[in-house]
């Protein structure tokens, strides 16, 4: 859609900075890795499995962290359709939260975290996913308002 038809559809298509596209971008294969490293570890018994999945979380809670201040700047300067700016800024802080919480039992005892670490890893994925979609599908990429 472009942002002529978009401003004809009542739906208001914002150009999104390609550092926040990227830091968006970078929060899916970071949790990602997280849940496959998790599932790794599950399957191996192997520490550094683990250790590996802490790390990804670290990067994926920066690069989260990143886009959700984009997403505060987003959320102001949303129109009346507030729908997509509030869903997104939403999403991307309950994956935040999750994430610092994944985190905290991924700092547990080797064995203390698991299941949980991979569970919640795996609901995190899919809030990562969600507000990635969100994000990149209700801002054009680039290009003028």
């Amino acid at each position: 859609m472009t942002s002529a038809a978009a401003r004809h559809s009542g739906t208001a298509l914002y150009p999104l900075h390609p550092l926040h596209a990227f830091v968006l971008a970078g929060i899916v294969p970071l949790f990602i890795g997280a849940l496959l490293n998790d599932y790794a570890y599950w399957t191996s018994y192997e520490l550094q499995w683990k250790n590996f999945a802490s790390w990804l979380l670290i990067g994926a809670l920066l690069f989260n962290g990143l886009a959700w201040l984009g997403s505060i700047v987003s959320l102001v300067r949303a129109d009346k359709h507030m729908g997509a700016p509030l869903a997104y800024f939403l999403l991307l802080l309950a994956t935040f939260v999750l994430g610092v919480i994944n985190s905290l039992i991924h700092a547990k005892d080797v064995w203390a975290s698991m299941p949980a670490g991979m569970i919640v890893s795996l609901i995190t994925v899919i809030l990562a996913c969600a507000a990635t979609w969100i994000g990149l599908a209700s801002w054009s990429i680039g290009g003028a308002r």
